[in-house]
Parts: structure tokens; sequence; C-alpha cells
């Protein structure tokens, strides 16, 4: 191998903090809750040994609290309960099982977590800069999450109707006081400043909407519905950098109306947009469609790695530029914004650029035995900018490796085989990946949508005709169901397509059907609505239908 490790160097936290490897999203939240108690940091525990599953257990049966009668006495049964309803395992039912932590049911979970066993790989701090640009979205999941506990002693002071999976973990993180010591980080937050605000205010919306539903549902089902709507904000995000880092790269400048942030009802250029299949089958005829969708997006990993990899060394030179008195760096900081590292491809930059970058091409070549392998002196025989050289250089070397990462990646953000999955890929070496839309994810994004402001910005739940919800689908998170995209690997819908459509659409209402959220009053179309599971707003008192 001719690269060094600043060559190998991958992950570009001005685009996202996440280390590109398959995440757990229980793992993820319980991450993201210590850092919303500790102001965008993570937690750093002290703890002398991991604790297993009976070590969970022993915190219950020793209970002093009296809550928990009778589980010394049952302990075999308390020892299944804690270990399926409250504890998150790695290799469940293996013989290498083990615990990561418990699953994130209250905001002090990430204290009893086995921090070798959890690891969110970054993903929590993204989340956090994502949902921080809604000052009231991070409060409003701080409060939930952490409702039971008094916000300037950090005791616990648990409610009446505080849920037992929750008790059982406040009363296990008590038994723990003094054995481990939680505190903030010692790193301060790094604030990161994002390319798009749109998907940033949109997760911030979504999750206030989302939050309205806590008096009409059980903690543990609101925080399985968070967990699938975050999961799936991180999934639109990323698809959304896939198409705005090559971009922004080619053009040498990162759209102004990005980093300035969209009008109200503006569509940013870089939206995604998805073909999704609500048939549920191979053979169905959404599934091309939905297929030739999910092939798309995968189809653009390379040109985002090479993004990924031009903005990371463009940050490179912009510190050599800084070192010569060429170039300002943020004070304070080792970061550069990807928008400010992309604009040292300026024509200004140019000959200070060819003689950094010519510098390293020179050393990778020299590392090489001569003479040069074949594919490489295609590479030098391209001709092309000395920057552009050693993009393809490491591409040559790196590109297959991170593009595996990144697709084990996605599809985790995408729940891939999990509940709320919004891509699946059926077993076997001829499985291909396809949208689909799970009926869990379904539901969470129509507990939000059919959220609205009144005329008096007072949030309350209305009913909608199906033809109003896909579109609210389709406008708000590109996913299509009754026509298709424009772009994004389609050109719109032909005549040969609309019997896929018709079939898609009615997969649609059947599963509103199915999930309870379909009511069809007549044959006539506009009494044919999807009705909220909940009433929010519609008086002082708000009803459960």
């Amino acid at each position: 191998m001719a690269l060094e490790s600043k060559d190998r160097a991958f992950r570009c936290d001005a685009i996202s903090r996440i280390d590109y490897k398959t995440l757990t999203m229980d793992r993820v939240l319980t991450a993201f809750l210590a850092r919303l108690w500790h102001g965008g940091v993570t937690s750093r525990m002290r703890r002398a040994t991991d604790l297993d599953v009976d070590a969970y257990v022993q915190l219950l049966v020793d209970d002093e609290t009296g809550k928990f009668v009778g589980f010394a006495v049952n302990e075999d049964i308390s020892r299944r309960w804690v270990a399926t309803h409250v504890l998150d395992l790695v290799n469940r039912g293996r013989a290498t099982e083990a615990v990561a932590g418990p699953r994130p049911l209250h905001g002090f979970a990430y204290r009893l977590r086995n921090a070798a066993r959890s690891r969110p790989y970054g993903a929590d701090e993204q989340l956090y800069e994502l949902v921080a640009i809604n000052d009231i979205a991070l409060q409003g999941l701080k409060e939930f999450f952490f409702s039971d506990i008094d916000p300037t002693t950090g005791e616990a002071v648990p409610g009446p109707d505080i849920d037992v999976e929750s008790q059982a973990l406040l009363n296990m993180v008590e038994a723990t006081q003094g054995k481990a010591q939680d505190r903030a980080g010692d790193a301060s937050r790094r604030e990161q400043r994002q390319l798009c605000r749109q998907p940033a205010s949109l997760l911030g919306e979504d999750v206030l909407r989302l939050l309205l539903h806590r008096e009409f549902m059980p903690r543990t089902v609101l925080v399985e519905h968070l967990k699938i709507l975050l999961s799936f904000h991180l999934a639109l995000y990323h698809l959304r950098m896939f198409k705005l880092v090559p971009a922004a790269v080619r053009g040498g400048a990162v759209d102004r109306a990005c980093t300035a942030g969209h009008q109200h009802g503006e569509e940013c250029r870089y939206r995604p947009h998805l073909f999704v299949d609500l048939v549920g089958s191979e053979a169905g005829l959404p599934a091309a469609y939905a297929t030739k969708s999910a092939a798309t997006w995968y189809g653009r990993l390379p040109q985002f790695v090479r993004g990924t990899f031009s903005v990371l060394k463009l940050t490179d030179f912009a510190k050599d530029l800084h070192r010569q008195g060429k170039f300002s760096m943020p004070p304070g900081k080792e970061d550069l914004p990807a928008a400010d590292a992309i604009g040292l491809l300026d024509d200004k930059y140019k000959a200070d650029r060819e003689i950094f970058f010519d510098m390293r091409v020179r050393r990778i070549l020299d590392d090489e035995e001569e003479p040069l392998a074949p594919e490489l002196q295609t590479i030098i025989d391209l001709g092309l900018s000395r920057f552009e050289t050693y993009l393809e250089l490491i591409m040559h070397y790196r590109g297959a490796f991170q593009r595996k990462y990144l697709v084990d990646c996605l599809d985790s953000m995408f729940l891939k085989g999990r509940p709320g999955e919004l891509l699946t890929q059926p077993r076997g070496k001829s499985g291909v990946r396809r949208f689909v839309l799970d009926s869990r994810l379904l539901e969470v994004l129509l507990q939000v949508c059919l959220v609205q402001h009144d005329k008096d910005g007072r949030p309350r739940t209305r009913p909608m005709r199906v033809d109003e919800v896909l579109d609210t689908l389709r406008t708000r998170y590109g996913l299509y169901i009754d026509t298709l995209p424009i772009e994004d690997g389609f050109h719109g819908p032909d005549l040969p397509d609309q019997a896929a459509l018709r079939i898609n659409t009615a997969a649609f209402v059947d599963r509103l059907r199915e999930i309870g959220y379909y009511r069809d009053l007549s044959d006539a179309y506009l009494t044919q609505t999807v009705t909220p599971r909940f009433t929010i707003g519609a008086n002082p008192e708000r009803t459960r239908r």
C-alpha cells in the first residue's frame, strides 16, 4: 500500500460525524441520551467491570424501595423479563450473547450501558447536531426522556404514571450510584455548520409533532416510534449529501440557498426522490421501479466517496495555507466547514493547490515499483490536474473499501430487515435491494403528517384525503407511491407505468386499512379519508378516538 494514514483518512466531520459502519439504533439513541443530558458532549463513565444479565437482575432483586416485590422469589422469570424487555443484547440467543446495555427507554439508560459493546460510531453526535438546530425540539426530547429527573439535582422523582421498564431502569441507576461516575466528557461540543439546513429543520419539526402523542401512547411505544423517525431522517440526510457533495465539488461551491436556508415552501434541488413498493412482493409490478430507485441511490456511492475525500483533502490544503498565512481558519477550531473547504477550488488558489497536491502525488508514486502498474499509469496519462490525479489515486486504492462500509451503514439507517424498514433485500445472492414502506414507518409518518397548525398556530390533528396524504409524503419526504419521480433515475410516468402505479396505490390504501387509519364512508372519493388515531388540540381536554 503506497498511501499514508493522512491519505487513507475518510471520516469527514464537516459532512457527517458517522464513522460509516453498521449502526444499531438502540445503541445510537442510548449514546444520544448522554449528549442530550450533557449539552452535546458524550458521557465519561467509570465502571470496573461490564454488567451481564445476572448483574442487572441482581440490581432489581436487591431492590430496597419495595417497588419490585417478588422478583427475588421468581428470579428465573425476572431474568427473562429483564433480558427481553429491558436489555439490548448482542448476539441474542447465541453462545456469544452479551449485554450492550439497557434499551433507551429512559434518559439515564446510558449510565448502565457497556460502552465497548454499545458503540454508536458517531451517529449520536450527528443526530444531536441535526436536532440542535431546533432548540424547542431538543428541549422537548430532553423533557420526554428525563421527565422523572429533577433537572437541577439530577435526582430521580418518578411520577405516578411511570411505566415498569422505566422504573426498573431508575432503580438500577440508583443502585449503581457511587460505583459508576457520570460526568461530561472533556472535549467541548463541536458545532456542525450544515451544508443544507432543510433536513435538520424537517427533523426538528417532525420530532415536535411526534412528541405531541406522548399523552396518548405508552412510553415504550413512543420510544420505538422516535427510533424509527430518527433513523429515517438520518438516512434521508445522507441521501441528500450523496447528491449535494459531488455536485458542490464539481461546481466549486455549495448552493447558497442550502447554506443560508431555503425559503418557506422552496424545494431543495438536492432533495431525494424515492419510489417505494407497497405491494411487498418481488414479483409485483411496483417492485421493479422500487428496485431501480434503490439501485440509482446506491450507484451514487462512489461519487460520494470521491466527494468526501475531496472535502477532507481540501481541508488539509486549507491548514497548509493557514500555516503560510494565505488562508484564515476558524479560530480555535480544527474543523473547517465543508462549504469553506470546497471554496478552495476557486481559481485564485490554483497555483498553491497544484503545488500542494503535486507533492502528495509524487510521494505516492515514488513508493511504487517501476514501471508503474497499468491502472496507475492510466491515471497519470489522463492529464488531470494534480488535485484530480491525487483523488483518482486515492479512489484506486480506497474507493471500493469505503463503499463497502457505506453500503452496510446505509442499510442499517434504512432499518433493512427490521421493523420500520424503508429498504428490503431478500436473502440469497439473487436478492436485490428495493425501497419499501413498512407499516410501522408508515404509522409514524402518518402520526406526524396528520398534525397540522390551525390559523392561530396551534397544532391539531385533522383527517386528510388519501390523495392529500400521498401528496404530503411526496413533497415532504420525497416518497413516491402513486406516481414516478421526474429525477433520481426516472423521467416521470409513461402510459406503460400506469398499471404498476394503480396497483401500488391500491396496496397503499389496503395498508392504511390494516393499520387502522383508513375510513371509507361511501364510494364518494372525498369521503375516503385517513383519520388520526388520536385527537390532538380539538378541545382543552384531548381525547382518544
